[in-house]
Formats: structure tokens, sequence, C-alpha cells
């Protein structure tokens, strides 16, 4: 998964302008290592939920540190060089495996269940959302706080849908379960790139290398 991610970001970072299907392939690949590189230290190392959530917070906010020394802000409306790229995507790896462990951990701690669990991050980013449009919380800050929610509340959907009925989930499968997954990605992609809403003015009309990213 890593060695496909590679290629794939060799071809972002080839992109002169922002490709919806590029885009997406991207953080779609990116999840999954991220999620792969938290769920291998929990499963395969033995690392605690606890550590492993504190060290990707801690590396997280460093990445976000060094990013804003070297380039002055972290909003995603002013991807347009090859360094705030970077620091883009290290970021993104690092709120999928961020999101990862934390959701494992609140998950076990708190013992609530697959659907219970969704509705507690679903909660916590409409909190997000509620703090930034009406008490006035940085957009930057509300953005990537709840990009790190959005890792266990998917999580604890797909867990809901694939797993047995006896531990709670509803016995999709993770074959089926990834093929809804799979298809409504697919969906929101073909329709993003027909519609281009997520297109802003200056991915239109900056001259050079324009801007790749929206919100």
């Amino acid at each position: 998964m890593s060695a496909l991610l590679a290629v794939v970001l060799v071809v972002q970072f080839r992109t002169r302008a922002y490709r919806p299907g590029v885009y997406w392939l991207a953080v779609a690949l990116i999840s999954v290592v991220g999620t792969l590189i938290s769920d291998n230290l929990t499963d395969n190392m033995g690392v605690p939920l606890g550590t492993s959530t504190t060290v990707f917070a801690i590396v997280l906010a460093v990445v976000f540190v060094v990013w804003y020394r070297r380039e002055r802000t972290l909003s995603i409306h002013h991807i347009d060089s090859t360094g705030r790229e970077s620091f883009y995507w290290l970021a993104v790896l690092f709120t999928f495996a961020l999101g990862t462990a934390a959701g494992d951990l609140v998950s076990e701690r708190m013992n609530l269940g697959y659907w219970l669990s969704a509705v507690l991050f679903a909660l916590a980013i409409a909190a997000v959302a509620v703090a930034h449009f009406a008490l006035g919380l940085d957009a930057v800050w509300s953005f990537w706080i709840a990009y790190v929610l959005t890792r266990p509340l998917g999580a604890s959907i797909g867990d809901y849908l694939s797993q047995p009925t006896g531990d709670g989930g509803l016995g999709l499968g993770t074959v089926i379960t990834s093929a809804l997954f799979l298809a409504v990605i697919l969906g929101l992609v073909v329709y993003l790139g027909v519609t281009r809403k997520d297109v802003t003015e200056k991915d239109v009309i900056e001259p050079g290398r324009a801007a790749r990213h929206t919100a």
C-alpha cells in the first residue's frame, strides 16, 4: 500500500492543478497507510494505544509547527508549492494514524459499541462546526480537528456495517462494506469532477503553479 501511495503521490505532485480523481485517490491510499501504521504498532508490535495516540499527536503537532514556521500558514487554500504540499500530505498521513489510534483508544476504554462510537464522533465533528460558525473558532484549526475526527467516525461506521451481529455489527462483511464505501467515494469524486463545486476561483485564475486543494 505504501508503494502504491508513493506512485500516486508522484503523479499528484506532478499535477499542476487540482484533479479530483488523482487527489482523492491519494487521500484514500494515505488513509489506508496511516491506519495500517497505527494497527501494526498495536496488533503486531504490542504498542499500547495510549502510547501510540500520544506519539502520533506529538508528531502531528511538530509537523504543524514546522509547517507554520516555514510557510506562515496552515490553510489548505494556499497549498501552491511543492514544500507546502509535502507538509500537507505528511499532516494528512499522521491525522489518519492519530485518528485510528485515538478512535480505538476511545472505543476500548469506553466500550460503547460501534454505532454509539460513530454517534459520539459525529457529535464531536458537529461541536467543531458549532464552535467555528457560532463561536468563531479559527477556520484552519476547525478543519484539521474535524479531519482527525473523520477517521474514527468512518472506522466506527465501517465496523458497524461489517462486523458480525454477535459482536454488535450488521454482519455485511468487509467485502460488501468496502464495495459500498468505494461506490460512495467514486460517486462523490465523479460528482465533484463534473460540477467542480470544490474548485475555488483561485484554482482557475492563479497563474503558474495552481493551488491544488480546496475546502
